[in-house]
Order: structure tokens, then C-alpha cells, then sequence
């Protein structure tokens, strides 16, 4: 991988909705020195790259941003892969799973073919899925692949707790786990207020159980409701993206809630899944487990298990093809 002090270089592959709400969010806070800009219809990638250009007269950023090709891959620091088959109304997460993997597959082997040696993020749906076939195909180190999982989902559990309970998200300590999808839950026993457990704050508070089920139902069918109503969900996953970015590149040790590789943390080996991890400038540098419940633990086994299944039965084909 290159030094910290070179020049901090991103390539974007994939310049739809998800890619360039990312890179507009990159335009506003800075934090990188170039970003390059792949996509299968190249004239759309140098659109994009003038249009955001043209803003930076009023950014805080020096960002240098263009389009490019793979070779462009070959120094980055990072290539965030955003590029597949849009999620259709009605359509679930894992429905994509097949006809991605062929695109991440394809994607993954142009990138190595350069020498690329740095951290791929993947965005693309369904992203545990997906992430397990980039790092399969590029045998990068499994710490060096990294989904966007849950970060989200996370993100989105914060923001109505936040609403319901008037506290602010910043002093809110809760995470999805799990698939980022329909088998993800929320881990209420390791739920935290500031540093007291939700648990007890809610018998304080006389806060009903099932008004938290209800809130997490909510962040379940998000993407569904956002996608019924614009046909696309871009916005917050482009922020949630940067964040990720600026953990690598700021050598953070933050803790997000991403996909991971699994090596036992939660009992189960040899998949993607969503967990919090503590993210620095190596990519995942240490997987959090957390002790579940045995309800919890059902919930994660019984998430892996869906995951698996479409790994044994359509995944392994389309990799070893």
C-alpha cells in the first residue's frame, strides 16, 4: 500500500446515483486529493467529472477530479466499487445477488490486473454478498475488502432514535447487524444511551418495548419505502460512504458498522456480514464482537445462514467459473 504521506487517490467505479452522491459529499468535507471517475458509458463519467468540477470554485476542497480508466487503479489508495443492477421496486436485496455477482467479478478482475495493492469498499447490492465475491476474486487480504453492510442501516436505527427519544444521535450507541437486509436486527442488550443501557432507560422512561420493534421495523423497510417513492436510495449511503473514506484516510479507529470477514467472532467463519469493526488506515483492523443473547445469536446464525445458502448455491459457481 502506498504511504500516508502521498497524495490520498480514490477511483469511483460506477457514476450513478449511490457514486455521485458520494462524490459530492467527498467535494464538501475534503479529505482527499484526487478522485477518478469509471464508469461503462465513459461519456456519463466525464459529464459527471466536469459537472462537480465546475462547483469547486465554492468547495473548501482542492479535490482534482476526472475521469479515467482502470489503469487509474494501479496507485489508488482506495477504489470504491458503486457499479451494478439497480435494486427494482418490490425486489429484494438478495433477488440481485446473481446478476451482480457476474459485474462484481468482471469489475474485480480489471482492477487487479493493474496491480492495484491498496482498499476495495463495496457498495453494491446485496453488498455481503457482493464483498465476499471481490475479495474471493482479488484475494486481497480479507481486512483490506471492506461492504458498506450496515453502516447505513446504523445510521438510520440513530436518526429515529434520536427523533423519538429527543437525544442527539452523537450520544446514541446503537448498531445493525446482521445481513443488510431483511434478516438484520438490532442487538437491544447492547443498546447504550450515553453510558447507560437502553434497557434500563426505557424502564425509566416508561418507553414501551414494542415503540422500539416499530422504530427498527422503520429502518428495516427503508430502502423499500424510499425506493417506492423515488425509484432509488442515494443520499445517505453516499454520506455513509465518505464517513468510511475519511476513517481510512484519517487513521481513525472508529468504529463502524460494516462488512466484515468472519473469522468466529460471532461463531460463524467464511462470509460477509455486517459487525462493528474498528476501521483505521489498514482497512479493518479488528472485528468488535460483541456477547449476544442467545435470542440475538439466533438472530446473526439465522442472517448467515440466509447468506450462505445463496453462496453454496449460486456464488461459488459464478467465482470458480
Amino acid at each position: 500500500m502506498k504511504k500516508d504521506d502521498d497524495l490520498k487517490k480514490v477511483v469511483l467505479i460506477g457514476t450513478g446515483f449511490v457514486g455521485m452522491s458520494m462524490a459530492y459529499s467527498v467535494l464538501n468535507t475534503g479529505g482527499i486529493d484526487e478522485l477518478v471517475l469509471i464508469d461503462i458509458d465513459q461519456e456519463k463519467a466525464i459529464g459527471e467529472a466536469m459537472d462537480i468540477s465546475h462547483g469547486l470554485p465554492y468547495s473548501k476542497s482542492s479535490l482534482k477530479v476526472k475521469a479515467g480508466n482502470y489503469d487509474d487503479c494501479k496507485d489508488a489508495d482506495i477504489v470504491v466499487i458503486t457499479a451494478g443492477a439497480a435494486q427494482k421496486p418490490g425486489q429484494t436485496r438478495l433477488e440481485l445477488a446473481s446478476i451482480n455477482a457476474k459485474i462484481m467479478k468482471s469489475i474485480t478482475q480489471s482492477i487487479m490486473a493493474t496491480g492495484f495493492d491498496g482498499i476495495i469498499i463495496v457498495a453494491s447490492n446485496p453488498v455481503d454478498l457482493m464483498s465476499y465475491v471481490v475479495q474471493r476474486v482479488s484475494h486481497l487480504p480479507a481486512n483490506r475488502v471492506i461492504g458498506s453492510g450496515t453502516i447505513l442501516d446504523t445510521a438510520r436505527l440513530r436518526y429515529l432514535l434520536s427523533e423519538f427519544l429527543n437525544i442527539s444521535s452523537t450520544n446514541i450507541h446503537a448498531y445493525i447487524l446482521g445481513e443488510h437486509g431483511d434478516s438484520s436486527f438490532v442487538p437491544w442488550m447492547n443498546t447504550y444511551i450515553g453510558c447507560k443501557s437502553m434497557m434500563e432507560y426505557i424502564v425509566e422512561m416508561n418507553i414501551d418495548m414494542n415503540q422500539l420493534h416499530n422504530i427498527y421495523k422503520e429502518v428495516q423497510q427503508a430502502a423499500y419505502e424510499i425506493i417506492k417513492r423515488k425509484n432509488a436510495t442515494y443520499y445517505g449511503i453516499g454520506l455513509s460512504l465518505n464517513r468510511l473514506i475519511s476513517a481510512i484516510f484519517g487513521d481513525e479507529n472508529a468504529i463502524l458498522t460494516v462488512s466484515a470477514y468472519q473469522q468466529g467472532e460471532y461463531n460463524q467463519e467464511g462470509l460477509y456480514i455486517g459487525v462493528p469493526a474498528i476501521i483505521n488506515r489498514q482497512g479493518i483492523a479488528k472485528v468488535i464482537p460483541l456477547s449476544l443473547n442467545n435470542v440475538d445469536q439466533e438472530k446473526f446464525d439465522k442472517s448467515c445462514e440466509t447468506l450462505k445458502e445463496m453462496i453454496d448455491t449460486e456464488l461459488e459457481a459464478i467465482i470458480n467459473s
